[in-house]
Parts: C-alpha cells; structure tokens; sequence
C-alpha cells in the first residue's frame, strides 16, 4: 500500500516516510525564513531530532533549537523559551516531538506577540478573542510520536505549576500552517511509549465517539480511528521498525485529534489533574482511566458501542467493548489503578474538584458531579 498522501484540513499536511527531507519547503510554504526548532530534553540528542537540524541548515534555516520543555510543560518552560525566541528574532517555530514539544512549540508561537499572561487565553469561553492575531508566529508541526495528534490542533496543554493544574490554551491561529507527518521518525520510539501515545489516540477516539454533542463527521473519524489502533498498535509495539503500522497509527493520532472537536469527557477530565500533580503520561494515564469511565457512561453509550462494536470486528457489543479494552491495555502492560503509574497519598476530595473543573467535563455523556465523580475517582486510585 501506498502510505504517502498530501491533505489539507485547512492544516496542509505532507504524510508519508521520508518526508522530513522537506521541512525546508514547507517552512518557506509557511512564510518562515528563521525558525526555532522547539522540542524536548529527551528528544534533542536523538538522531531524528540531528538530522533534520541538519536538513534546516543545509536549506539555509539556521539550526537553532530550544529544549527546556518538561514532559508537562509548565509556565516556566514558556518564559525560557519566549527568551530565546525574542532575542533571536526569529519568525516562526518548528514544533517537533510528542505532545510535550508540539504543544510548548505552538504555545511559544502564539505568546510572541501577546502583551497579557499565557492563563488569561485559557479555552473558556470566547478568552481567545482577547489575543492579538497579528502577534502570532506561523507554525510548522512534525510530529514524532503517533498519540496526542497536537499537530492538527488549535491548543496547547500548558501546566500552571502553582496550582498544578493543566490548562488548554486556544486560538484558532494556533493550528499549524504546514505538518510534515513522516512515520520514519516514530521509529525510534521505546516500546512503553509507542503503547502509552498510541493509547491516548485511542482515548481521543473514544471519548470522541461517547460525546453526546452533534458531529456527524468526527463521529465517523473517531470510529475508523479506533479501528486503526485496534488492528495497528499491536504491530508497532511488537516490531516497532513496522512501517506500516508506524504511519497507520500517526493517522489515528490525526484523526482522534480532529474527531475531539466534538468533545472530550471524564478519562481527560480525571488524567488532566492527576499527570499535573504527578507528573503521570498522559496517554498512559488516559488508558488506565478508561474502563472505569467506560462503566461509569455505560447508561449513555452503551448503544453506540454496540454499533461501533460490530464495525471494530469485536463480538459481545458494550460488553465486548469493554472486556477488549481491559485486554487490550493488559496487552501494553497498563496498571488497571492509577497507583500503578505512581499516583500515591491523593486526596479524592481534591482530586474530584479539579476534575470537575476541567472543561472536559462539558463533553462527557453523563453529567459529572461531585456525589457521581468522588466513586468513580476513588475506583481509579
């Protein structure tokens, strides 16, 4: 088959192996002379991260990078990198990596030009219309891992590490200009983080699915997405030089991004507050949330999964749905509590709260309120 393809959503997005060789194009599509490559510390000695600051010098781009950027990017990693952005005059960024980097990156981009604090653009509301367009950098995402689909998105999570919470920052200019998605860079990728990245693609897809708002489209997106995570991240984490299943499953990383325009639900309202405080995977988090937000909205989807159930190849309906799903992680070796990632001495009261204050919670089929959310926090723990 051949995986190689260029879409436009409006993103134009350059997908298939070895397209990294034209990040220098698309940064000039992008209208970027000087970028600032933004990626993390674990990334920035990597081979694929060398190689393409060679393949921007060898177009005449420079070879700068900024790597101050924790797995949760917090506050202070923004302020290190506006610094260098700003003494260094550059026009644009180049976010490269997982979700720490693709969201530091478009963060970075968004806040050149901004005169108020990062918390005040939090995605409450109509806060974006508070930004100054103008002041936004362009963009060019190329993502390295296939699971939090940052790349075709118009946020990023940023960690406020006085309250440890995780906030979502929006704007509608924050969407990446041009994506190069070449699957050659998952390659590299350690066995436990191909499992926990492709598993918060499926987490997308599946909270996409259960949201009770109306998008017919993201409702179809969302379901093949699963289908993909289903039949391919087997295969990348068994063989992780699998090409196939490597650019299959940077697809589903897309499409669960794309499909959560239509809502996200408990799973990220819960893993949100908890990899704020302890410093959890987000992916990985989000899989071992799952079966018991499964349960927890089962009144509300339990039909819809019937459906998506026949589609996906898996027999038994709801039911079926969630006993693969428990097999399914078992299978990546995720704890089934959050104990198991590390998560110790929680308090569920405050725990409950802080989910509750998640704009997550706005998508979730059933209404989460304390007395609902307090059993289902402490089922997790």
């Amino acid at each position: 088959m051949n995986l190689i393809g260029n879409w436009s959503y409006p993103t134009s997005i350059r997908f298939g192996a070895g397209r990294i060789r034209e990040i220098g194009d698309a940064c000039a599509t992008a209208g970027i002379r000087k970028p600032l490559l933004v990626t993390d510390r674990g990334l920035v000695t990597m081979e694929i991260t060398t190689r393409t600051l060679d393949l921007m010098d060898e177009a005449g781009l420079g070879r700068a990078c900024f790597a101050e950027v924790d797995p949760n990017p917090n506050g202070a990693n923004l302020d290190a990198g506006l610094a260098m952005l700003h003494d260094g005059d550059f026009d644009g960024v180049i976010a490269f990596g997982g979700g720490s980097g693709l969201d530091l990156g478009k963060v970075l981009a968004f806040m050149a030009g901004q005169n108020r604090p990062v918390w005040d653009f939090e995605d409450i509301g109509d806060w974006w219309t508070r930004a100054a367009p103008a002041g936004i950098l362009p963009i060019v995402a190329v993502p390295t891992t296939a699971g939090t689909g940052s790349e075709v998105g118009r946020a990023g999570v940023l960690t406020n590490a006085d309250t440890h919470e995780k906030k979502i920052i929006f704007h509608p200019d924050m969407l990446p200009a041009v994506v190069i998605a070449d699957p050659e860079l998952t390659v590299g990728m350690p066995k436990h983080i191909t499992a926990g990245t492709g598993l918060d693609a499926f987490a997308h897809c599946v909270e996409a699915f259960s949201s009770p708002h109306y998008h017919p489209m993201s409702q179809g997106i969302a379901l093949e997405g699963m289908r993909l995570v289903k039949d391919y991240l087997p295969r990348a984490y068994a063989d992780g030089t699998d090409i196939e299943a490597r650019a299959h499953m940077m697809s589903a990383a897309a499409m669960g991004a794309t499909a959560f325009q239509k809502g996200l639900g408990a799973i990220h309202a819960i893993s949100h507050p908890v990899g704020a405080t302890w410093g959890t995977h987000h992916g990985t988090t989000n899989a071992v949330c799952m079966p018991e937000v499964l349960k927890f909205n089962a009144p509300a989807i339990r039909d819809r999964f019937d459906t998506a159930a026949a589609y996906l190849g898996i027999s038994g309906g709801f039911d079926g749905f969630c006993a693969f799903v428990d097999t399914f992680n078992a299978g990546f070796a995720i704890p089934p509590r959050l104990s198991g990632l590390g998560v110790s001495g929680a308090d569920p009261d405050a725990l409950t709260r802080a989910a509750l204050g998640d704009p997550s919670t706005g998508g979730n089929p059933i209404e989460m309120t304390y007395d609902n959310t307090r059993p289902l926090i402490e089922a997790l723990l």
